[in-house]
C-alpha cells in the first residue's frame, strides 16, 4: 500500500469513526469542543504512525484507545492544576498513579455505550440554543465527519465563516453548561424536532441547492440519510424518525433522474422513471410502514413521505394519484400551517382538478409576506398560466422566478421556460 493509499484510508476511517470518538470523549470530559480537539489529536497520531507501522487490524479501536489515553492525560493535568504547592502536587500524582487503572477501566467501559453517546451528541449538536446555521455546521462537523472546508463548499460560504460558526457554537454550549444527555418528557419532543429539522435541512440543501452551479449535491443527501438511519437505529420507537428516513429515501431515489447528461435540471414529470433507484424506494416504503405502525396519526415527516410514496408508486407520470397528494397536503397544512405547504397543495390541486382551480389557490397566496422573495411562487404561477394558454403572463412570471433564484441551473431552466412560454 502506497503512502497515498494509506492517507486515503486514514481519512476514510476517521470520517466513519470520528462521531464515535467525539461522543465517547464528550461523555468523559463534558466539553464537546475539547472532545473534538482530542479526536483530532488521535487523527494526527494515525497520520504520523500508520504510514510507518501499517494500518492496525482494528483501526477504530486504535483511534479510540489513543483518544481515551489523551483524555486521561488531560484529566490528570486538570487535577494537577488545582494544586499549586509542591507537596499537594506530589500527593495528587501519587493518587493518580494509584487511580490510573480504575480511571482507564472506567473510560474503557465507554465502548459499550457508543450508541448512547452518538444519540447524546446529536442532541447537543442540534441544541435550540444555537442558530440554525450553527446547528447545521456543528452536526456535519461532529457527526458527519466533514472538514470545515467541505462544509463551506457544500453551503457556498467562506471557510472562515463556517469555522467561526463552529467555534461560537462550542463556546455557547460550554458557557451554558449543556448537559450531555438525551432530554426526557416534554423536552424530548421539542429537542427531537430540532434534530430532525437539521438532518432534513442538510438533505434539502443536497437535493436542491439554494445557490451555485449545481442543481443538486448528492453527497449532502448521503450525509443526511446516514444520520437519519443512525438516529432510527438509536430511537426505533419514534415514528417521526422513521417518517423522515422514509421521506429522504424516497426523494433520494429520484436523484439520478433529476439531472440530465449536461447537468441541467429535469423536472419530476419529465424524468425517466427507469432511472429511479428502486432499492431506495423499497427502503423508503418500508420505513413509512414502520412509522405508520408506531403512530395513530401521521406526523409532518410521515405525511411528506406519504406524498413522495404516491410519486414512487406511479409507473408513469400520468398514473400519479394527484387527488391523494392534494389530500395529504391538506392534512399537512392543518398540522403545520405554512404558505409553502399551501403552495405545494395548489400545485397538486391544479394537477388533480385543473389549472384554473390551482391558479385561484396560488393567487390567494400572492400577498403573503413569507413568499415575496420565494422564487417558486412565480414559478408555479407561470406554470399554471402556461397551461391555461396565457403565454405572455406566464413568461413574465418565469422571468420573475429566474431573477429570484440563486441557483444558476434553475435560473437557466426558468429562462428557458420563459422563452418558450408564448410559442406553445
Amino acid at each position: 500500500m502506497t503512502a497515498t493509499d494509506i492517507h486515503r484510508t486514514i481519512e476514510a476511517i476517521f470520517r466513519i469513526e470520528s462521531a464515535k470518538l467525539i461522543g465517547a470523549l464528550t461523555r468523559i470530559l463534558r466539553d464537546v469542543g475539547v472532545a473534538e480537539e482530542l479526536a483530532q489529536d488521535a487523527h494526527l497520531a494515525a497520520i504520523e504512525r500508520w504510514p510507518r507501522e501499517g494500518v492496525p487490524d482494528n483501526p477504530g479501536a486504535w483511534l479510540m484507545s489513543t483518544a481515551k489515553h489523551r483524555a486521561i492525560d488531560l484529566l490528570r493535568r486538570s487535577k494537577m492544576r488545582q494544586r499549586k504547592e509542591d507537596e499537594l502536587t506530589r500527593e495528587l500524582e501519587a493518587q493518580l498513579e494509584q487511580a490510573a487503572p480504575k480511571l482507564e477501566a472506567e473510560v474503557d467501559a465507554l465502548d459499550d455505550q457508543i450508541g448512547d453517546d452518538l444519540l447524546r451528541l446529536m442532541f447537543i449538536a442540534c441544541h435550540p440554543l444555537l442558530s440554525t446555521e450553527a446547528r447545521l455546521a456543528l452536526t456535519l462537523r461532529l457527526l458527519g465527519g466533514l472538514t470545515t472546508d467541505e462544509i463551506a463548499r457544500a453551503f457556498l460560504v467562506p471557510e472562515a465563516t463556517v469555522a467561526q460558526r463552529i467555534v461560537r457554537a462550542k463556546r455557547t454550549l460550554a458557557e451554558a453548561r449543556v448537559e450531555f444527555e438525551v432530554p426526557a418528557g416534554g423536552e424530548l419532543v421539542e429537542r427531537l424536532g430540532s434534530v430532525l429539522q437539521v438532518i432534513y435541512l442538510i438533505f434539502n440543501e443536497g437535493y436542491t441547492a439554494t445557490a451555485g452551479d449545481d442543481w443538486s449535491r448528492p453527497g449532502l443527501c448521503e450525509d443526511a440519510m446516514r444520520l437519519g438511519r443512525v438516529l432510527a437505529g438509536l430511537m426505533p420507537s419514534e415514528p417521526e424518525v422513521h417518517g423522515l428516513v422514509a421521506l429522504m429515501e424516497l426523494q433520494a431515489s429520484r436523484l439520478r433522474a433529476r439531472v440530465g447528461p449536461d447537468g441541467a435540471p429535469v423536472l419530476l414529470l419529465d424524468q425517466n422513471r427507469a432511472q429511479w433507484d428502486h432499492l431506495l424506494i423499497g427502503r423508503g416504503l418500508a420505513a413509512l410502514e414502520r412509522a405508520d405502525k408506531l403512530a395513530a396519526a401521521r406526523g409532518p415527516y410521515a405525511l411528506q413521505a406519504a406524498i413522495a410514496a404516491c410519486h414512487a408508486r406511479a409507473r408513469a407520470a400520468d398514473q400519479t394519484d394527484w387527488e391523494m397528494i392534494a389530500t395529504h397536503y391538506g392534512e399537512l397544512a392543518d398540522l403545520v400551517p405554512s404558505p409553502v405547504v399551501q403552495l405545494n397543495r395548489a400545485v397538486a390541486v391544479g394537477m388533480a382538478f385543473g389549472p384554473q382551480l390551482g391558479l385561484e389557490l396560488v393567487e390567494a397566496l400572492a400577498d403573503d409576506p413569507a413568499l415575496q422573495s420565494y422564487h417558486l411562487l412565480p414559478s408555479v404561477r407561470g406554470d399554471l398560466l402556461h397551461k391555461l394558454g396565457r403565454g405572455a403572463e406566464a413568461r413574465t412570471e418565469f422571468e420573475r422566478a429566474a431573477a429570484l433564484t440563486r441557483n444558476a441551473r434553475e435560473r437557466d431552466l426558468l429562462l428557458q421556460r420563459a422563452a418558450t412560454a408564448v410559442s406553445h
